[in-house]
């Protein structure tokens, strides 16, 4: 028996009263999820949190009204029964307490509330066979419909396109900061950086698996060094870039990719076949940077290609001359 299950209340024997004292909590946390909602969007997204404080509200009105409700049917004592008191019933994640969620990923969750709210209530109508029951769990049902359209008209009256496309922009610029810059400079520095100690064990030993071990540790050291400088040396507070934890991971994992890349062909015995291979991933790794950078920082390709490209001809030039001599 699984510790807490034994305890849950199957769906069907509820009765009318706990499942209105059900819907009721249901309705109270769901106004607070929208307000921490709003509270955190209000100052990036002013439109977007306006929202939230208008689906906050309209789940106060549907409480007031099962309340009200309960209090004309059942009296003054509203028991005690929420979501995870009952075997079957929708849960919401508690996706609501993680910092620095982006705009889409909040917008869906919201989404996602009322139609699972929706579907519950529709199936549970469905399942029952006392007529006052399935009365009122048709009810919740298309409530819950109604805070759909409600989200709609919200949406419609807060967020106009103008709005909207500002906080687009706003969402897509957090996403480089915290995400794309960091990523791309871990990708960057393990490209480039690694190949003059990796091309340099390759010519001066003619050994693939001592070059792969080479290539290995070097990425593997650049990508943890890079992860946590980038985690530690600026908090995100003040430059907005985001969580750390998430800039130093982005950091970390693309700098061991990036010298990773080049280091895996050296696991092929021939040394001749390892090096060119790595050579062609070497290049394909660069133009991915100068892709990158065009296509999320705006750097002009031509440019981006020639600095990337030009960097790593001379740190391979080096690691080649020194290997070799």
């Amino acid at each position: 028996m699984i510790p807490g299950l034994s305890n849950r209340r199957r769906f069907s024997d509820l009765s009318e009263q706990e499942i209105l004292a059900l819907a009721i909590s249901s309705e109270e946390d769901d106004a607070r999820i929208y307000r921490s909602y709003a509270e955190r969007l209000r100052g990036e997204f002013p439109a977007s949190a306006a929202i939230f404080d208008g689906m906050a509200a309209e789940e106060d009105q549907h409480r007031q009204r099962l309340i009200d409700l309960h209090r004309s049917r059942f009296g003054e004592v509203i028991p005690l029964i929420r979501r995870e008191h009952v075997a079957g019933h929708y849960a919401r994640k508690p996706i609501w307490l993680t910092a620095n969620l982006p705009l889409d990923t909040i917008r869906g969750e919201a989404a996602a509330m009322e139609q699972e709210a929706h579907r519950f209530y529709t199936r549970a109508a469905q399942s029952t066979q006392d007529a006052a029951t399935r009365k009122l769990l048709g009810d919740l049902a298309a409530a819950e419909a109604g805070h759909e359209r409600k989200a709609a008209d919200l949406t419609d009256k807060h967020l106009t396109e103008d709005a909207k496309a500002e906080e687009d922009f706003t969402a897509r610029r957090q996403f480089i900061l915290t995400w794309v810059q960091p990523g791309l400079a871990g990708l960057m520095d393990g490209s480039v950086s690694t190949l003059a100690p990796i091309f340099a064990t390759a010519f001066a030993t003619q050994d693939t698996w001592t070059t792969f071990l080479v290539g290995t540790a070097a990425s593997v050291g650049a990508g943890i060094s890079m992860g946590f400088t980038e985690a530690a040396h600026d908090d995100g507070v003040l430059s907005g870039r985001g969580s750390p934890w998430k800039r130093g991971v982005a950091s970390g994992v693309m700098t061991t990719l990036g010298g990773m890349g080049h280091a895996l062909p050296y696991l092929i015995p021939d040394f001749w076949t390892a090096t060119i291979i790595a050579m062609i991933v070497v290049f394909v790794e660069l133009w991915a940077i100068a892709w990158i950078q065009n296509r999320f920082m705006e750097t002009p390709f031509l440019r981006a290609a020639l600095q990337v490209v030009v960097g790593g001809a001379l740190v391979f030039a080096a690691g080649a001359l020194i290997g070799g001599g």
